[in-house]
């Protein structure tokens, strides 16, 4: 996954996300499951082990509704609501969550007691101290809730200098889904690289009947931000150069990101800067397009037959790279939980909840919806995309750890949506983000 909190909007391994997406959801507000407005009544139920409080506890849960994080909330509100515990769920989307993340770590006391985060922003809160650190958790209660059995290198994305800040539920990665009938009528096959990627998607426009075949989410105000990342690191450049410190903005690779991604435009629909990702499945459910690179919890929506009559003609593959390297255009988000610094309630008590939240149980729930941290769960077999998961979540570009990457992603988004509308040149474009990225990078060199 996002893509980011804390005021970031967008980058690697951030969320629709992979991205701060306005998610477009259908919240289901009845009433079922403990102090939940979700669906946790339909959540599986798997233990839940902690003594119970003295007196009676509330704890409030923030966490996004989506597909490939319902599974695990829902699962923790439905199992450790008792003995005198209470958990509550309200409905978000994605830029809600965004918003009350930073309004409830802002405070002396927060509103809510367990957060869900990303890897992309825990070093900005962590090096803030937003966040409490739970290596001690971890070694008290690890063996107990077989936490050693989530993914090592989950667990580093949720790291911050050492140490641990959040327990992973999931990642999400990029993927592309595309019309499989289309391209068996049209004898093409799924592009690797971004010259392939014009050249299919012109086949179709010329000859398969679809005026704008290719869909990416490129909502100027948040995913914007995760494309151009995705590309700059698909061309094996970071933000920031990790031995000198110094931002790559006006380096040659990050000339390249832009006019590749520039290239993709006239295959997508005009209004693509106004798209978030539930535009994009909205376009492969319609048929309106045949191509669409988007976070891998974006997927199962396309497989429903309620949601298209296409359901059973999409196909799943890993993104290509932009120019033919090993490294996707691609990002990676892992998903957790983190407990607030600034929670009243026993965080010994807020731990023993997120474990059995990311248990094996609800883990394997969770697919194929989700690509839980908790190894094993997702095999090739899992679900019609798996392979394609796999595959692409091995070929990422790595993240970038540090507390200046999401602010250097949210404080040089607008200047990427001007330059891929064409209001501002490339060369004017490198120039403003080399100077922002470097300003915001000397904060911390101080």
């Amino acid at each position: 996954m996002r893509m980011y909190r804390g005021g970031a909007s967008g980058g690697r391994g951030a969320r629709p996300p992979m991205v701060a997406v306005v998610v477009t959801v259908v919240l289901l507000l009845a009433g079922c499951g403990a102090g939940s407005r979700t669906p946790a009544a339909t959540a599986t139920l798997v233990p839940c082990d902690f003594p119970p409080p003295p007196s009676s506890v509330d704890v409030n849960v923030l966490a996004y509704n989506s597909s490939a994080i319902d599974p695990f909330t829902n699962s923790m509100v439905r199992s450790c609501s008792k003995d005198g515990v209470t958990l509550h769920h309200e409905p978000v989307d994605y830029a809600g969550q965004s918003q009350k993340t930073t309004a409830t770590l802002a405070g002396r006391y927060g509103t809510y007691d367990i957060l869900e985060t990303y890897g992309f922003v825990v070093p900005q809160q962590a090096s803030t101290g937003k966040l409490h650190p739970l290596d001690d958790l971890m070694s008290r209660y690890g063996a107990q809730f077989g936490l050693d059995r989530l993914d090592p290198q989950m667990r580093a994305a949720l790291s911050y200098d050492g140490k641990l800040y959040g327990i992973p539920m999931q990642a999400q990665t990029f993927v592309m889904a595309y019309r499989r009938d289309v391209f068996d009528r049209l004898g093409i096959t799924p592009p690797r690289t971004f010259a392939e990627l014009r050249e299919v998607a012109g086949r179709i426009q010329r000859d398969g009947g679809i005026r704008y075949p290719l869909a990416l989410p490129l909502l100027a105000s948040s995913d914007v931000a995760t494309a151009y990342d995705a590309a700059l690191g698909s061309l094996g450049t970071d933000y920031v150069d990790r031995d000198t410190g110094r931002p790559n903005f006006d380096t040659p690779q990050a000339a390249t990101a832009f006019t590749e991604l520039r290239s993709l435009l006239p295959f997508m629909d005009p209004q693509v800067t106004t798209f978030a990702q539930p535009a994009v499945q909205q376009q492969m459910y319609n048929g309106s397009a045949a191509i669409a690179i988007m976070f891998s919890g974006r997927m199962l929506d396309l497989t429903q037959p309620s949601n298209s009559r296409f359901a059973t003609d999409f196909a799943f593959a890993p993104p290509p790279s932009v120019a033919g390297g090993d490294v996707l255009y691609n990002a990676l988000s892992v998903d957790g939980w983190a407990i607030p610094e600034n929670t009243e309630v026993d965080k010994d008590l807020l731990f023993r909840l997120v474990a059995a939240s990311v248990g094996e149980e609800s883990s394997r729930a969770a697919v194929p919806a989700a690509f839980p941290a908790r190894e094993g769960m997702v095999t090739p077999a899992s679900s019609p995309f798996a392979a394609a998961q796999l595959d692409a979540i091995g070929r990422a570009s790595p993240p970038e750890p540090f507390p200046w990457t999401s602010r250097i992603s949210n404080e040089t988004r607008p200047v990427v949506a001007d330059v891929l509308a064409g209001r501002t040149t490339i060369p004017d474009g490198q120039q403003r983000m080399q100077e922002i990225a470097t300003a915001i990078v000397a904060e911390y060199r101080r």
